[in-house]
Formats: structure tokens, C-alpha cells, sequence
């Protein structure tokens, strides 16, 4: 279906194809278990000899529908659904990381994802270098090391904005025999597409825009099938090894470009059981097939809201990269010459206090811990997301003790203008 249909058709039809009587819409199967005639049909999908349904744990008809309408709008080969989009970050990584590995990722991501990279899978063994983004090839490429698997990076980061140049991450990552995996979180298939400037694997937290309306947390990891695990077969066992635990199969011989997106579903979704539920699942799907006319809604308003805040004695500074002075700008105009994202970010005069109180003074925007979604939110992560982090760390992790994250939702521009104007001057 990817081929012959542009996104907007894919957002309302890729992934569910209904036959003569089946249901228009795609159902919920709100069921841990499917039946089977005979045990030898049950031993052939417990062998992955043959695909089909038998526990939700591993796969499920309606999730595995979303999973490939996300796989469509981002032109991979497959997908997987997890429960979140911390979960999606974590299987990505420990799909080709164990014990005694390493990985190098942009420091200008997500504070929980730092956090996770950075404290929890060192607890496992798995090391991480963090790296300035816009740093140069030579110094990103310093940070690898022999063992080296994986090289990391946000299309948009979360809080702080930047712009990953995807094209250069690419290079660096397959130089040193290494995927590149790129959290697309906040520009959505719709803005961007980074398997077509090269990252290898994709992964969304579908708790932000593709859900759109806030109401299930979910995640998704997206396989491109272009890496050529076996070329670095030595880095990568779990995928060019036989797996003892499935009778010797080897993941790259048995299931080619879909190797890597099958392990994680076959071993770690087996083990770890982090999945969405068919329920989640379902109205995530709904989200999707409005997606390609909410993103452009959001990013028309948030442009409107950023072109404002620009212009106001009381803003000391805005980020957004549809601003034409912004430092991303260029680069943004060349991987998402459609609009980035509705999130914009900006300090006042007078810093964090200041900041506290016009965020108590908002009356359509609601503080809450959430961003990307159809309602105008906002978030001080120096008080709430990032509140664990002395101000040093939150310099290191690119968040200003005075940054407000605004994310603009798809009400009337107008309506979210004037309430942050009465707020700055309340």
C-alpha cells in the first residue's frame, strides 16, 4: 500500500484492509488468546515458522494494523507497537545492545530518555557517550569505541528544539558500521520522513501527535530493513547468531530486511511484555487519520504564536525553527520544508520566578505534563520534567532554568495569543 499512496491517504487507510462483511473500521480485539485446530498449528507459530496470533503479549490483529500504517507513513518495512514511548526508546536500544556494549547519543534529548540512557541501562551494563549534536563529525566520531552499536538523536528535541541534522548522524553512524536511530516524535511522518535522509531505525513516542487528543500513552519503534546487519555481523550476535532460545534461529537468515523489527517483537516483547493495549491501540488509530490535517494546524498557529513572542518587550528569548533568525532555521527548511512542530519555547525578563507566575496566569493554556496534543498546554521542565536536575545539569541537558515549554494546540491562534497576553501582563 506504501507505494502507490501519499501520507494523508495512508493516515485514513494504510494498515486495515477489510474483506467482504468485516468491519469498515478497525476492531478492538480485546483478547489475550487465540484458538487453533491442532497443536501442530500452535508448534509452528511458537517456532516462528509461521505468522499468526496466539497470546496479545506478542501480537495482537489490532495493534499490529496500527503498527503498519506507522511503518507506511514513515516508509519502513514494519513495525511494533509498545506501551510507551519510554518502552519504544528502551527496546530500540536493547534490541542490539547486552552487557559490556556502548552507544552514542545527542545530548539534546527528553530528560526521561537521558535519564534512561544514562542511569537505568548503565545499570545493565550498557554504556553511553553523549554528544553536543552540533558538534562536529570529528568530535561526535571521537566518542565511538570498538563497541560501539548504535548511534542516537532527536528530529526535534524535546524541550529544547534543536534541529538534528539527520544527514550528518547518518554518515557519522554508518562510518563506524553502526545504525541510526532517530526519535521522530515531534515533526510525525507528516513533517519529516528520516529513513529517506538516511537513519536506519525510527522510534515515536504516539503519546504526543499521533495520538493528538491525549488519551493513551503508546509508543512505536519503525524498522527501515536498509541496515546491513550482516556486514557487521561481529557487532551484532543477537541478529546474525542463532538464538538459543528459538531452537538456533538466526534472526538476519530467517527474516532478511525484517530481522531487527522481529527480534524485539519475538524476544524482547516476549520477555519484557512492555506491550500497548488493543484498546490503546484502536484510538491511537483514530488520532492517525486525522494527523496530516491536525500537524499542519498546529504548526500554522505555533508560527503565529512564536512570530508574537518575538516581537514582545517581555519575552527575553523564543526558539522556534519556522522563525527565519532562529539557529535551526536553515536546517529545518531543509528536512521539514512543511512546518516542524506546534512546540515552541521561550524565557521571560526576569527568569524562573517570572516564568511560575505567567504560567499560573494562562487561563485556555493548562499546565500539565504532557506536550503535542489539540489543546494549548504548557510546562516549566526546570519545576516539573527536569526538577531532578541541579541548573548545571539542566545547562548540560540544553534546558534554561527559564525555559517555558509552550505547546501550541489547534484551537484559534487568536484565542491562544490573547490568553498569553493577558498572562504577561498579569
Amino acid at each position: 500500500m506504501a507505494k502507490q499512496f501519499k501520507p494523508e491517504t495512508l493516515c485514513v487507510q494504510a494498515g486495515w484492509t477489510p474483506k467482504k462483511g468485516e468491519p469498515r473500521v478497525l476492531p478492538i480485539y480485546q483478547s489475550t488468546t487465540f484458538k487453533y485446530e491442532t497443536s501442530e498449528q500452535m508448534a509452528r507459530l511458537f517456532d516462528l515458522e509461521e505468522a499468526g496470533y496466539f497470546y496479545t503479549r506478542l501480537q495482537n490483529p489490532t495493534n499490529d494494523a496500527v503498527a503498519a500504517k506507522i511503518a507506511a507513513l514513515e516508509g519502513g518495512v514494519g513495525a511494533m507497537l509498545t506501551s510507551s514511548g519510554q518502552a519504544a526508546n528502551f527496546y530500540a536500544i536493547f534490541n542490539i545492545c547486552q552487557a559490556g556494549d556502548h552507544f552514542v547519543a545527542s545530548s539534546c534529548i527528553y530528560g526521561g530518555t537521558f535519564n534512561l540512557f544514562g542511569v537505568t541501562l548503565k545499570k545493565l551494563g550498557i554504556d553511553v557517550t553523549f554528544v553536543n549534536p552540533d558538534a562536529s563529525e570529528e568530535e561526535i566520531s571521537a566518542a565511538f569505541r570498538p563497541n560501539t552499536k548504535a548511534l542516537f538523536g532527536e528530529t526535534i528535541s524535546n524541550p529544547t528544539l534543536e534541529v538534528l541534522d539527520i544527514e550528518k548522524f547518518a554518515r557519522i553512524a554508518h562510518s563506524h558500521g553502526v545504525p541510526l536511530i532517530v526519535d521522530n516524535t515531534f515533526p510525525t511522518p507528516i513533517n519529516c520522513r528520516p529513513f529517506e535522509w538516511g537513519a536506519d531505525i525510527v522510534v515515536h513516542s504516539t503519546t504526543k501527535y499521533m495520538d493528538g487528543h491525549a488519551t493513551s500513552v503508546g509508543g512505536a519503534i519503525v524498522d527501515s530493513g536498509n541496515f546491513d546487519w550482516d556486514a557487521h555481523a561481529d557487532k551484532f550476535p543477537g541478529l546474525c547468531t542463532p538464538d538459543e532460545s528459538y531452537h538456533g534461529l538466526t534472526y538476519t537468515k530467517a527474516f532478511g530486511k525484517m530481522a531487527y523489527i522481529t527480534k524485539a517483537t519475538a524476544q524482547l516483547m516476549r520477555d519484557l511484555g512492555s506491550i500497548q493495549s488493543p484498546q490503546n491501540a484502536f484510538l491511537l488509530n483514530l488520532g492517525l487519520e486525522t494527523l496530516h490535517l491536525r500537524m499542519p494546524q498546529h504548526c500554522k498557529n505555533a508560527q503565529a504564536v512564536a512570530e508574537y513572542l518575538s516581537k514582545n518587550d517581555k519575552v527575553a528569548w523564543v526558539n522556534y525553527c519556522g522563525l527565519p533568525g532562529d539557529k535551526y532555521h536553515d536546517l529545518a527548511q531543509k528536512y521539514m520544508p512543511n512546518g516542524s512542530c506546534g512546540v515552541v519555547t521561550f524565557g521571560l525578563k526576569g527568569g524562573r520566578e517570572v516564568a511560575i507566575k505567567f504560567m499560573d496566569s494562562l487561563k485556555l493554556a493548562a499546565i500539565v505534563t504532557h506536550v503535542a496534543d489539540a489543546r494549548t498546554c504548557v510546562l516549566h521542565p526546570a519545576s516539573h520534567t527536569h526538577r531532578q536536575l541541579s541548573d548545571e545539569q539542566l545547562m548540560e541537558a540544553g534546558v534554561r532554568p527559564d525555559l517555558i515549554r509552550f505547546s501550541v494546540g489547534i484551537e484559534n491562534a487568536d484565542d491562544i495569543i490573547a490568553d498569553i497576553e493577558q498572562a504577561l501582563k498579569a
